[in-house]
């Protein structure tokens, strides 16, 4: 795979591998894919914790029944839907 990087963006990459932070380009390009998979996920969860936080204040919460969620996880397995690792039996 070949990229093209702005001027500035090059500039970054060179300080980075002179600075002996870093072997190469490569991986200085991999540190900063892998920073930004993170603030992704960091981003999904915060979103989804607003989520969940305004539906208690607007008194949609429903008691947590983890029977009910394997049972649920067991009917999505056998009709081939992808389940959820923490609630599989």
């Amino acid at each position: 795979m070949n990229i093209r990087l702005t001027p500035a963006l090059e500039k970054f990459v060179k300080q980075r591998v002179a600075s002996g932070l870093y072997n190469n380009a490569s991986e200085v390009i991999r540190e900063a894919l892998r920073h930004e998979v993170e603030r992704a996920d960091f981003e999904m969860l915060k979103a989804g914790t607003a989520s969940g936080f305004s539906q208690l204040r607007a008194g949609r919460a429903v008691p947590y029944d983890m029977p009910g969620l394997k049972r649920k996880a067991v009917r999505n397995s056998k009709s081939g839907r992808t389940i959820n690792p923490l609630v599989a039996p």
